[in-house]
């Protein structure tokens, strides 16, 4: 049985894939979706347990999507992806209701997957 339903939101293919393969082993089912709108489309189509969201990606970035899906219209946890450990950041990302914040550069995929873990727990 699998542990949850996570959507990857990243437009780094390789990125992308380093997350498909780190959580599919670890027991979770993995959707992606490389930029913006088709983070939408999919999140309409199927909402997830919990969503992993790059902050800058084409059409759409990361911010943009969630205000479409406001915290109190949502039942699944975001986290942040982003290269940047900017104190702005974070706080808009906590006006928008993010979960919690991933600064890929600082963190490992293990803390990322500990991090997801208890978000779900949680919810």
């Amino acid at each position: 049985m699998a542990k949850g339903n996570i959507l990857v939101a990243e437009d780094d293919a390789v990125l992308r894939s380093l997350y498909v393969k780190k959580f599919t082993a670890s027991g979770f089912t993995v959707r992606t979706a490389s930029d913006g709108e088709e983070t939408v489309r999919e999140i309409q189509r199927l909402a997830p347990d919990i969503l992993l969201l790059d902050l800058y990606m084409p059409k759409m970035d990361g911010f943009q999507v969630m205000e479409q899906f406001p915290r109190g219209k949502r039942a699944f946890p975001i986290v942040l992806l982003t290269n940047f450990d900017q104190t702005d950041f974070k706080v808009r990302a906590g006006e928008l209701g993010g979960d919690d914040y991933f600064v890929k550069k600082d963190m490992t995929i293990r803390s990322l997957l500990e991090m997801v873990e208890k978000l779900l727990k949680k919810n």
